[in-house]
């Protein structure tokens, strides 16, 4: 029971010690032994470590809600949509698998996002690792581009519902409306043109089911699934017009 105390301070002095590190606290760092308690000093600004003990904090809260922000600000939602209902179009449920259709998914998001991704860099994350600016300001200039991306594909009906389901009056400028607003609207406009870009996708895939149907009920096969005749002419189909590359190519071409 004795060392209970000398352990926990140990222990104390080495959670200080990675805090202070942490934090970035710069200076000159002395220990003094007195009476077997151990007092460690770390010198530098304190102004300076609490500024970056914040960013650090900014940081892990960025990380943890990075899935959110991808799935509610980006073109993460209309992708990963058109490719699910593409597969459901086929008829079969577990191929591509989801990791692959999420991967993709990511990785277009990526290439769509790239010009945004840039800005953010240059305005927010730059200047604010060169303490050039605050982090109020880092936020602010960090927003706008994603911010920009929303706005130019939100229809005006999806936002004009959303304020009015706010109880809030239509602003003047478009500059004027909140972020909180913006991105359900956004995310409404991203629901419906994704579901259009896939009703045009299923359109020959049922064409063919019912070509199929038709022609297995007019031979007196009515035992036959169309499903088992059909798939492999979807595949076939798909891969002789380059369905792949159509696909991403009109999903590119959608965000304008």
């Amino acid at each position: 029971m004795t060392r209970r105390p000398t352990t926990v301070l140990i222990g104390a002095t080495g959670l200080m010690l990675w805090v202070s590190t942490a934090a970035g606290a710069t200076g000159p760092e002395t220990t003094e032994v007195l009476g077997g308690a151990v007092r460690v000093a770390v010198g530098g600004s304190g102004g300076a470590g609490l500024n970056d003990a914040l960013r650090i904090v900014l940081g892990l809260t960025l990380i943890a809600i990075l899935p959110a922000i991808v799935v509610a600000m980006t073109s993460f939602t209309r992708t990963i949509i058109v490719l699910s209902m593409l597969r459901h179009a086929f008829g079969m449920q577990d191929t591509p698998p989801n990791v692959v259709l999420v991967s993709l998914a990511l990785f277009l998001t990526l290439f769509t996002m790239s010009p945004a991704f840039d800005r953010m860099y240059k305005n927010a994350v730059e200047p604010l690792s060169h303490n050039e600016i605050s982090l109020d300001q880092a936020l602010t200039a960090g927003v706008a581009p994603l911010r920009e991306f929303m706005l130019r594909q939100t229809r005006e009906s999806d936002l004009q519902l959303i304020l009015e389901s706010a109880h809030v009056a239509v602003p003047d400028s478009i500059d004027e409306v909140r972020t909180i607003y913006v991105i359900p609207a956004f995310l409404l406009s991203e629901l419906k043109t994704a579901f259009q870009i896939g009703f045009v996708i299923f359109l020959p895939f049922l064409l063919l089911d019912l070509v199929v149907a038709s022609t297995l009920m007019s031979m007196g096969m009515l035992m036959v699934p169309p499903t088992i005749i059909s798939l492999p002419l979807k595949v076939l189909m798909f891969v002789m017009i380059d369905g792949w590359g159509l696909t991403v190519r009109a999903l590119l071409g959608s965000f304008h």
